[in-house]
């Protein structure tokens, strides 16, 4: 077979299917409510109690819930197209695995390798925004951590330190920002965070998810107050202007106006979505076909509807303006002299991110283990540990890389980065899910997308159009991503490829 050949070859789901029934692998021990659970757990999160806040003071104003509602509907394409597949192919891997079913090696490895930065870079994420309602707790009974220990380092330093690696490298050859004068930084709370919830997830499956439930309706119960009691102090007046005028920074970039609304919408997509991490534990659900596609669904509705409401209030309570820190919705109603409730909420806040954190950390770990199961990265990851029957080595190391990057980078940073690569995953799923129809149309779906001509299309042109609202930055890092990705296929997988060995090859 030629090499062009090779990187287009496919598993059939009969194949995945086999995968999935080998001996040795996962128990089946999650129902519908644990998989709601877990889709729930890796949406609400960051995006409530960080996102919303800093997207409404820095970007849309009292129209982050438009940005909210945007990055919704582009979300609802992908979720109906991941509902078809996951009731289709319930097999770990989620994105990576739908891909090598229908598009083909490269393309999988290239969607696997995406997932697998954005699955990692949401636990970072959503670790820094944890670490800043940890330290609204602790400064509420006197206790300070030093600056070096509570922050993560700023834009100017993270870009300091990088053109210095590159210049070492030979790789730059301008004369780079200047020195920073903020010194070395490293976030310990977050990074504490992030190895935590790798050592919890190294653990039996089930253990995780029956935390990670309790934990859950702890979060709602808080999103819940902060609706219930916020409404009866909301002043209409906040929301006005709705769409704030255009500004232009002393920097020279543009915020507010649609333009800022679209932007938001780019940087909140980050928080609706994490229904596909529930798909990543597709063979460890106890009825796949059926639950999968419930749980996707069910989990996007709770969110979205709590996510704008939540954005609404916040704004009218408060001026936008103030909303830009990193505990953003105990900040508002501290500002209104519910200090009792901002601490509340903050407690509240360190409890449920909790679950973002154990999803992503879960969705991570499980396609790493399917592409060593595939060959495409060393056996290794694919290993399941004799006691737990849990990846934990990938768990592990997921952990340590996480937790530095959530110690180093700046919030804005990372998330920015998060969501190209989410939804470059979006436009092939939907993509894939839509050739599928059209070339089995003969396979049984547990779910199908309604209008799948309109759906499909829908999701890929909205991803776009997110993706088009990111800064230029975020594109080189991606791209820089992909190409290490690229060697490692061409330099490993393609020679290891399970499936290129049962041809053959």
């Amino acid at each position: 077979m030629t090499k062009t050949a090779k990187i287009w070859r496919r598993k059939s789901v009969a194949q995945l299917q086999a995968d999935a029934a080998s001996p040795g692998g996962f128990r089946r021990v999650l129902g519908l409510w644990q998989l709601t659970a877990i889709g729930v757990g890796g949406i609400i999160g960051v995006g409530i109690f960080v996102l919303a806040g800093q997207q409404a003071a820095t970007n849309a104003g009292p129209a982050v819930a438009l940005s909210f509602l945007l990055a919704g509907l582009g979300s609802a394409c992908a979720a109906l197209c991941y509902a078809e597949f996951a009731g289709m192919i319930p097999v770990t891997g989620s994105a990576y695995t739908y891909g090598y079913a229908v598009l083909g090696e490269l393309v999988a490895w290239i969607i696997g390798w995406d997932l697998l930065l954005e699955y990692a870079l949401v636990v970072a994420v959503v670790a820094i925004g944890w670490s800043g309602y940890v330290q609204v707790l602790l400064a509420s009974v006197g206790i300070e951590l030093p600056i070096w220990a509570r922050r993560s380092m700023s834009d100017a330093t993270m870009h300091y330190y990088l053109h210095q690696l590159l210049a070492g490298l030979g790789l730059s050859y301008s004369s780079g920002p200047p020195a920073p004068t903020d010194g070395y930084r490293f976030n310990v709370i977050a990074a504490a965070a992030s190895i935590g919830v790798a050592g919890l997830l190294s653990l039996k499956t089930e253990w995780g998810a029956r935390f990670n439930t309790v934990v859950v309706g702890i979060k709602l119960l808080a999103v819940l107050a902060v609706v219930g009691v916020g409404v009866f102090y909301i002043h209409p007046s906040n929301w006005h202007p709705f769409v704030p005028a255009r500004i232009t920074d002393a920097a020279g970039v543009g915020h507010f106006g649609w333009q800022g609304v679209l932007t938001g919408a780019s940087v909140v997509f980050f928080a609706v979505f994490g229904y596909d991490t529930l798909t990543t534990a597709a063979e460890e659900a106890r009825n796949p076909q059926r639950d999968l596609s419930r749980a996707v669904m069910l989990s996007l509705a709770v969110a979205m509807v709590l996510y704008i409401a939540v954005s609404l209030v916040l704004t009218g309570i408060t001026s936008y303006s103030r909303l830009g820190g990193d505990a953003s919705v105990s900040d508002a109603f501290r500002s209104i002299g519910l200090g009792w409730l901002a601490t509340a909420i903050a407690a509240a806040a360190v409890v449920g991110v909790t679950s973002v954190l154990f999803a992503f950390m879960l969705g991570a770990a499980r396609i790493g283990f399917a592409m060593g199961r595939d060959g495409l990265l060393p056996a290794w990851f694919s290993r399941l540990h004799p006691r737990f029957g849990t990846p934990a080595r990938p768990t592990m190391l997921l952990g340590c890389f996480t937790g530095l990057v959530a110690g180093l980078l700046p919030i804005s940073e990372v998330a920015e980065l998060v969501n190209i690569g989410t939804l470059s995953a979006f436009v092939l799923v939907c993509g894939a899910v839509w050739l599928l129809r059209r070339r089995q149309p003969e396979l049984v779906r547990g779910f199908r997308v309604p209008a799948m001509n309109l759906v499909a299309p829908l999701g890929m042109a909205f991803s776009v159009l997110l993706i088009a609202g990111l800064p230029w930055v975020t594109f080189e890092r991606f791209l820089i991503w992909m190409g290490l990705g690229l060697l490692l296929y061409f330099g490993y997988g393609i020679r290891h490829s399970r499936l290129g060995q049962a041809e053959g090859d």
